[in-house]
């Protein structure tokens, strides 16, 4: 079995986190953290939810446990991964602090100083359908943004084409459960209902940075990306649509995703014709893709739920690959 922590348990990620761990046939949950409400047990919150008992941080015992989960803010997440990494145990981290490999741009973004710079070097960007080769038994693993990850699986098959002749833009739209369960005025409900926001637009949102940084590992010389995220009325589910410009034609642009994405378990291309939307993915860990190409210019509907292939379900799948189980163990 493999013996498993959860800290921060009681947010939207941490509570999805759970619920997928007690699915999975080769996982103990041998602790569940929360600051605010430690000795209640998770259902007396969410009523659906596992009837694990939550436990102040401080009181975790690290020795205990084989994999840590960390449901926490930026730069209260790497602090926890120093400790459980001393302890011996392996780190998936669902925060930013490890995403951006460097220093001044997370930095620059976050507003905070880096509080583990040390371990950049060693952690595993978990985009798991690029990261398989790194990941088995890696200690520190990164999960992506719930916007990056959308976005990169969407651009992945025309970067790594070299097709891409001009900039990238994604629009954006994501359900209000990805701004977190800290309520604030752009959250309330009476905001939100019957409403669409923009928000962070114009190269101002945090996923940015991310997302560029992994666009050039696909393609040194990938475009500028124009990132425009929205919330949506909906408790979960994200949408990017990508407006790519590309060299290639339509049959060149199908048969580039059918190819690449011919063997993933937790992506679906859709046939010509149809088009994803956030029903093809909501409550699941899949990424579902449709394509079309109009003269000079593809467009990508990229759709994932924002706590699953865009959080809990990813860093499970992530886990999956450490240690050896079935990618999809837990998440279907």
């Amino acid at each position: 079995m493999i013996r498993v922590g959860v800290f921060g348990a009681t947010g939207y990620a941490g509570v999805e986190l759970v619920k997928l761990l007690t699915r999975h046939r080769h996982v103990e949950i041998i602790f569940a953290t929360s600051q605010t409400f430690a000795g209640k047990r998770l259902n007396d919150l969410y009523p659906a939810a596992h009837p694990v008992t939550l436990i102040e941080p401080d009181s975790a015992d690290l020795s205990q446990i084989d994999v840590a989960f960390l449901c926490l803010p930026h730069a209260t997440a790497a602090p926890t991964a120093v400790k459980v990494l001393a302890a011996g145990a392996r780190v998936i981290d669902l925060s930013a602090d490890f995403r951006i490999n460097d220093v001044a741009t997370y930095e620059k973004w976050y507003g905070v100083t880096h509080p583990a710079p040390e371990l950049l070097d060693e952690a595993v960007y978990g985009l798991t359908e690029i990261a398989r080769h790194k990941l088995p038994n890696a200690r520190l693993v990164a999960t992506p943004g719930c916007y990056p990850t959308s976005m990169l699986l969407g651009s992945r098959p025309l970067l790594e084409a070299g097709v891409v002749t001009g900039t990238i833009i994604s629009d954006s739209k994501s359900g209000v459960s990805g701004a977190g369960r800290k309520p604030s005025m752009t959250t309330h409900f009476v905001e939100i209902g019957n409403n669409l926001v923009p928000y962070k637009i114009g190269q101002a949102h945090r996923h940015l940075p991310e997302t560029q940084q992994v666009m050039k590992w696909f393609d040194p010389n990938a475009p500028e990306l124009i990132f425009s995220p929205h919330l949506i009325p909906i408790p979960r589910g994200l949408l990017s649509t990508l407006y790519v410009p590309i060299s290639a034609d339509s049959v060149t642009v199908r048969k580039l995703y059918d190819e690449m994405y011919a063997d993933e378990p937790l992506v679906d291309v859709l046939p010509d014709g149809q088009i994803a939307t956030i029903a093809h993915a909501a409550n699941t860990n899949k990424c579902v893709i449709s394509v079309q190409v109009v003269g000079n210019l593809a467009i990508v509907v990229s759709v994932i739920d924002n706590l699953g292939k865009g959080a809990a379900g990813q860093a499970l799948q992530n886990m999956n690959v450490v240690f050896g189980c079935s990618e999809t163990e837990g998440l279907q």
